[in-house]
């Protein structure tokens, strides 16, 4: 009894020493995160901007044809990080607080550099032979565990019992010692691939440099007194020092960004605060006497967010006469009259909107939700048709197939309706409605037909991995 409870208790620390490992790979560690994956934001503008930043950076890493995508999380912490190999991660406050282009080009980098060294593929491995040599240390121990217990027993003294207890415990420390001197050699290798990709895109690494600076200052304190040997990240101070060594060679290290580009990156952020920050800190930011249009961008979304449509389509409309090719402020005002119970008056600028850019999906759907909103039975073989093609090119979107749904349904068909309703409740998660409407849907279409066979595919899947 006393062999198998330690193997209990040691099988337990180690799978405590891996949850550990993982956990500080990837910021989500509550159970409903793990559970429901991480809360995605989706905005077409942003997201256009981070693949143009991350473009240049994958092709010198190998990486262009990978199809690796820019995730928007909804967290306003700074943060950015890799967890499949397929996906950069990004929270939205790392995009606000980063003051230029070359800062979150700097961190996005570094991320790539994870990606091309194969840093996550090359971690499981390290928990893998992490695990093999717990259990060996284990079944090593426990042996002598059970060689002492045996002679305890019949007079002898339990020293042979105790260092057996020291053989299963002691190499926890040294393998978790081990994996995490491993993450921080991946996070100054990172630190250097990224630096290595700036060079080579003729981009600046000041703003990664400046950015990592910024954090070295403010997490010193925490860093007071730690042990170094205990940390998945290199020590801020040392990390810092080594970035700036090889950093500051660079000939491009004094590069501006172009201000065109600062001027987009500041548009961005404008949106940023608007949706995601309460009204009087968006003020606090931009203020009345700020007349940029980062500004004025910023306190025209502010107020249609917050009940004054009227002079938010004012403002809006103010913008659309600075740049009257900028598909993002039609999008804002259609997406004001849409959310205001105007869908017939969003029709139009979501028009120009998914005409300017170059038919954005995202942008897209929107339109098939005024089009479906209108209740006008004319607009609805064009909403079918523009909702198909937005999920088209974005299939994981819930919204394009619950519009989807609706257009269906106004038009009797209902065995696409339910297939549609069926993907966007698979799609945000609930499986037990997707299948309930996923079988529904068999019993509408003809056996084996195309519809049939996505319908069966939902009854049969498992849930969609986030």
């Amino acid at each position: 009894m006393l062999l198998q409870t330690a193997l209990r208790q040691k099988a337990s620390a180690l799978t405590a020493l891996v949850t550990a490992v993982a956990i500080a790979l990837t910021p989500f560690s509550s159970a409903h995160a793990q559970a429901k994956g991480p809360p995605v934001l989706r905005d077409t503008e942003t997201e256009q901007l981070l693949r143009e930043y991350t473009r240049p950076i994958l092709r010198v890493a190998g990486l262009e044809k990978q199809n690796i995508q820019m995730v928007i999380i909804n967290d306003g912490s700074f943060n950015a990080f890799v967890a499949d190999g397929r996906r950069i991660f990004v929270n939205w406050g790392a995009i606000l607080q980063s003051e230029t282009p070359n800062q979150i080009i700097g961190v996005l980098a570094h991320e790539t550099g994870h990606l091309a060294g194969g840093h996550l593929s090359k971690l499981r491995e390290q928990l893998a032979a992490a695990q093999t040599q717990m259990i060996i240390a284990m079944l090593l121990g426990a042996g002598a565990i059970a060689a002492g217990s045996t002679r305890s027993s019949s007079g002898g003294n339990n020293g042979l019992a105790n260092a057996g207890a020291a053989a299963i415990s002691a190499p926890q420390e040294v393998i978790r010692r081990s994996l995490l001197s491993y993450q921080r050699q991946q996070e100054e290798n990172a630190d250097r691939a990224g630096v290595k990709f700036l060079t080579a895109t003729q981009q600046s690494p000041k703003g990664m440099y400046e950015t990592f600076k910024r954090f070295t200052s403010e997490s010193l304190f925490a860093a007071r007194g730690a042990d170094p040997y205990l940390q998945s990240h290199p020590m801020p101070a040392e990390r810092v020092a080594a970035l700036q060594e090889f950093a500051s060679s660079s000939p491009y290290w004094n590069k501006k960004d172009d201000p065109a580009l600062q001027l987009r990156h500041d548009m961005v952020r404008a949106k940023i605060s608007a949706f995601m920050e309460r009204p009087e800190t968006v003020y606090r930011r931009y203020p009345q006497t700020n007349d940029s249009l980062p500004a004025r961008y910023a306190r025209a979304i502010s107020t249609y967010l917050h009940g004054d449509l009227r002079s938010a389509l004012a403002q809006i409309d103010a913008l659309i006469q600075v740049q009257p090719n900028n598909p993002y402020f039609y999008e804002v005002r259609g997406q004001a009259l849409l959310e205001s119970g105007k869908p017939a008056e969003a029709v139009a600028p979501l028009r120009k909107a998914v005409a300017l850019s170059n038919n954005a999906p995202l942008i897209e759907m929107l339109l098939g939700q005024a089009l479906v909103g209108t209740d006008n039975k004319a607009y609805t073989d064009e909403a079918v048709r523009i909702l198909r093609a937005a999920v088209a090119r974005e299939p994981e979107a819930a919204l394009g197939y619950t519009q989807l749904a609706m257009a269906y349904g106004r038009k009797g068909d209902y065995a696409e309706a339910d297939l549609a309703s069926a993907q966007a409740a698979y799609l945000r998660g609930d499986n037990k409605t997707a299948r309930e409407l996923a079988t529904r849907a068999k019993t509408r279409f003809a056996v084996g037909t195309p519809g049939w066979v996505k319908a069966d595919d939902i009854v049969a899947a498992k849930p969609p991995r986030n």
